[in-house]
């Protein structure tokens, strides 16, 4: 188990971006949903960036805590659902895809706006990202030790939490986002026979992380597609800055 203070380490680098990706996620389906005709997020007080609106005692709080606490587990959450009645929506199939995409695609736009913003940092301070917390303050870079390199963490685990967020989230299987957007693509029969596995959705889910490491789906998500996406990201961000500034 990890000690005190790497864990409370950890949180003050993740907490912030965590709980950005989780309120943020469910404040574009609400978004989209009202841009599709359907006014319920809004009427229910849930079309805000307020995270008090959006936070779900067990998915927001305690069980990314057990996630950081625990060795070797992977970080997991979620935020309290929007609201949404599809019978408000002009279209509701299209429309219903649209919602459920927009959730991903929020997470996506941070990541990509994290990994800019990471670029730019490690082009003001490029060698501070490298060293320890010790090294940083003998050297008399006071600046990286206490504004700089708290940023860069924080961006570093934005990218990190967003391209998880949104690579889960595109599993499909409803209640998921993936799931959603497939039984809205998908001609009315199998539509209709892929809906009625949302009950027992999370039971999928909890059996594909109890039996991960033979079916070896959610590693693959959490570890390689999330890491592999997470690098070209900030690659191709490195990149466009470096030619921006050239």
């Amino acid at each position: 188990m990890s000690s005190l203070p790497q864990i409370l380490t950890k949180i003050s680098y993740m907490g912030l971006p965590l709980l950005f990706a989780m309120v943020l996620h469910e404040y574009a389906h609400g978004w989209m949903a009202g841009k599709c005709g359907d006014p319920t997020a809004k009427l229910h007080g849930r079309l805000t960036i307020n995270p008090l609106a959006h936070i779900d005692p067990f998915g927001t709080i305690i069980l990314p805590l057990i996630c950081l606490i625990l060795p070797g587990s992977f970080l997991l959450g979620w935020a309290k659902p929007v609201p949404i009645d599809p019978r408000n929506m002009r279209q509701p199939r299209r429309d219903m895809a649209l919602t459920a995409v927009a959730g991903p695609g929020m997470n996506l736009l941070l990541a990509v706006a994290s990994a800019l913003f990471l670029a730019l940092l490690l082009t003001i301070g490029p060698t501070f990202s490298h060293q320890s917390a010790t090294d940083v303050e003998e050297s008399g870079s006071v600046a990286a030790s206490m504004f700089l390199r708290p940023l860069a963490e924080m961006a570093r685990f934005s990218i990190i939490i967003n391209v998880l967020l949104a690579l889960f989230n595109l599993l499909p299987i409803p209640p998921l986002d993936g799931g959603r957007i497939l039984t809205a693509l998908l001609p009315s029969k199998p539509a209709m026979a892929l809906a009625r596995l949302e009950p027992y959705g999370m039971l999928i889910l909890v059996g594909l992380i109890v039996f991960d490491k033979e079916l070896h789906v959610i590693h693959t998500i959490t570890g390689t597609f999330t890491s592999s996406v997470s690098t070209t990201l900030f690659k191709a961000a490195e990149q466009l800055l470096r030619g921006v500034t050239e």
